[in-house]
């Protein structure tokens, strides 16, 4: 089939042991989508939503990547991986002793701003190779400690051995470095043995599409679970013009001040075609402090 001009969102629930490229493209594959990218890179190890972009959804995709996420890790005390997490080599460390109260008093330390390194294990690049390509290699390369904040660390199980939490974090976190600073925290050791990604900003894994019911799926149904492309910005303010308005912003013109505007960086945009009465988004503009309206990233056409 040829390829198509397809415009959305989709929530996709990624599988086990795939990358996150590789379930992008068996989603294209499967809409016949000429363009398409994801919002942030889920290990194969990984299981969880992964927003994907479709078409115009591909130009506000960088919101995705800077969002905060959320995630269900699960924790084993007393063995550590070579890679931080389970597909590593697992090797015993030390013995457990931690109560439930030590547990929660140790993960409340997290909380907040928080300086952790980046693991060998990571596609961080260093000189266009991606740091797991040294550490295969044997190679260490030397990296630097980057801030990131933990919101909530919340303890949903334990028996003992193995911890369940729930994470919600800032962009470029590493879940399975926080499993091993726990471990080195308790003093007995740990290492990531599962993580499912919960949440992407104001999206959420319940909402989301397993692959294999998407393989299943005909193209009308594949199609249907396709978000609209303002899904991706919808904590934004937002401004409704008129013909005239549209007819301005779409040919890159700047609107003066005739509505009380208050300055913002990015607004919603929506505007009506010539002989259309329903309003439709057409990108984001910014209002700067002179008042004038200007339009900052648009649609190439209007979305049907």
């Amino acid at each position: 089939m040829a390829k198509r001009k397809i415009d959305g969102v989709m929530l996709l629930d990624k599988p086990f042991g795939i990358s996150s490229n590789n379930a992008l493209q068996k989603a294209r594959w499967l809409l016949s989508a000429e363009k398409a990218g994801h919002t942030g890179v889920l290990d194969p190890f990984a299981t969880g939503l992964l927003p994907l972009c479709f078409g115009e959804a591909t130009k506000f995709s960088q919101r995705m990547l800077d969002a905060d996420k959320g995630y269900r890790a699960t924790i084993r005390l007393g063995e550590v991986s070579s890679t931080l997490d389970g597909e590593g080599e697992i090797t015993r460390s030390g013995d457990v002793d931690c109560d439930e109260a030590r547990l929660k008093a140790v993960l409340a330390s997290f909380l907040g701003a928080y300086e952790q390194m980046p693991p060998m294990h990571s596609a961080l690049k260093f000189q266009g190779k991606a740091l797991y390509e040294y550490a295969r290699q044997g190679v260490e390369i030397e990296r630097q400690l980057r801030q990131i904040t933990f919101y909530e660390l919340d303890l949903v199980s334990f028996d003992g051995i193995t911890l369940v939490v729930d994470v919600l974090c800032s962009k470029g976190t590493y879940i399975r470095v926080l499993a091993d600073d726990l471990g080195k925290a308790l003093g007995c050791g740990a290492y990531l043995a599962g993580l499912i990604r919960t949440r992407t900003a104001g999206f959420r894994l319940e909402d989301a599409v397993p692959l294999d019911a998407l393989i299943e799926m005909d193209l009308p149904a594949r199609e249907a679970t396709l978000l609209p492309v303002d899904s991706l910005v919808t904590d934004l303010p937002h401004l409704a013009l008129d013909a005239a308005q549209t007819d301005r912003i779409l040919h890159g013109m700047p609107i003066a001040d005739g509505q009380g505007w208050n300055a913002a960086e990015n607004i919603r945009l929506y505007g009506y075609p010539i002989n259309t009465d329903n309003a439709r988004f057409i990108g984001l503009g910014e209002v700067a402090s002179d008042g004038v309206l200007r339009p900052k990233r648009l649609l190439a056409h209007f979305p049907e």
